[in-house]
């Protein structure tokens, strides 16, 4: 594989992330540090798309000028950098004065630090294409030397800064989940990005000093940048990702175990039936209604819940064997299964019992299972086939 069709494999990869993010990026009122992170992908993909070498060759010959792609790419990424760097700096949060200050910072010497890379080039003697050793070229060429490390030095003081705030934030959002998980990310994908730095700069330095090192710029370095554009993407991406992912499953989960509830709880009389919703409604509307149609169902069966019963049922279970928790909640089923067959039997509400607080119902729902089906059996006090 070309490096072309590496780096455009990265850029397509990091694309991806950024279909992802679209929708916050053009909302209008939206989560502006989801917007910044799209921002931040779309341009660590315009890094890797322009900075492949069929590109570079391109795009000097739209402009007419001779490696015009030199400081294009290099603004590229000191725009990535300068970005990484603010969005780390508002991630992190704190006082607000601080990331004012701090944000102003980033911008004033980044701008600068750009106008000045394409005056050395505007200055520099760059007549002879170079597609992919550019830097060890004219390591030694006047004003296009300077170019070189002004980007070399933008990009290796916002890793040393970030990598630094990254470092002290880890320590902060362990057992965070998956904001830790893209913190470490972003953690590793730094460290290398001063392999990188330090691949580049040696070649350079070497071609000072007559030695020929090009390898480590043309060869070394554009492998560490497709790991590291990796890395930063999916440090950005993955605790967005993982914290959606999973609350998609936490809210399939609760449907899924509310289910024997639900069905329970459909003879109620006093009950509206649960809406069927079909397939095509989402399972945020779906849960919501289950969790209505639960919650109405047991305020309209509570008179029936006979307490003296849950109160034996708790005992009997412990005295079996189970654990506090386990009992309560396969007591407070048994209690609702019997509360639904006294409603259907036409019995009247219990009164003069004390008041009874039921568990979380999808605790109950799964308790359910445990229990004979409503039809099947009925639980008693004397029951003693109440399994785990």
């Amino acid at each position: 594989m070309s490096m072309s069709d590496t780096f455009w494999l990265v850029a397509l990869l990091l694309s991806v992330g950024v279909c992802y993010k679209l929708p916050a990026i053009v909302r209008i009122g939206g989560n502006p540090l989801a917007r910044q992170v799209g921002g931040l992908l779309i341009a660590a993909t315009g890094v890797f798309f322009f900075a492949a070498p069929d590109v570079i060759e391109k795009v000097n010959d739209l402009t007419g000028i001779v490696n015009f792609s030199a400081p294009w790419v290099y603004s590229l990424l000191v725009g990535f950098s300068a970005s990484c760097l603010l969005l780390i700096i508002k991630w992190r949060g704190g006082n607000e004065r601080n990331i004012r200050r701090a944000t102003w910072w980033v911008y004033g010497s980044y701008g600068t630090l750009l106008v000045f890379l394409w005056l050395c080039f505007a200055m520099g003697d760059h007549h002879v294409e170079r597609l992919r050793d550019l830097d060890t070229y004219y390591a030694t060429t006047p004003w296009m030397r300077e170019m070189i490390l002004l980007y070399l030095a933008a990009h290796t003081a916002a890793v040393l800064v970030t990598s630094a705030l990254l470092w002290g934030w880890e320590r902060t959002v362990r057992g965070t989940g998956w904001l830790h998980t893209g913190v470490v990310l972003l953690t590793v994908g730094y460290a290398l990005n001063l392999l990188y730095d330090a691949a580049k700069l040696t070649a350079v330095v070497a071609r000072w000093n007559g030695h020929n090192l090009d390898y480590l710029s043309t060869d070394v370095a554009p492998l560490i940048a497709t790991v590291v554009g990796l890395l930063i993407g999916f440090g950005f991406v993955v605790p967005h990702i993982g914290d959606r992912v999973s609350q998609h499953l936490a809210a399939r989960r609760e449907y899924r175990d509310l289910a024997p509830l639900a069905r329970t709880l459909e003879d109620v009389p006093a009950a509206s039936a649960p809406v069927s919703l079909g397939r095509t409604a989402s399972l945020r509307l779906r849960l919501t209604h289950r969790r209505t149609f639960v919650r109405d169902a047991l305020r309209h069966l509570h008179p029936y819940v006979d307490t003296g019963l849950h109160q034996r049922a708790v005992q009997h279970l412990l005295a079996t064997g189970k654990k506090p928790d386990r009992a309560q909640a396969l007591a407070d089923a048994a209690a609702i299964t019997a509360a639904v067959a006294r409603m259907q039997a036409g019995g009247s509400p219990l009164v003069g019992q004390p008041p009874i607080d039921l568990g979380e119902p999808a605790v109950i729902s799964r308790a359910l299972r445990a229990l004979p089906s409503l039809r099947a059996a009925r639980w008693t006090p004397s029951t003693e086939s109440v399994t785990s």
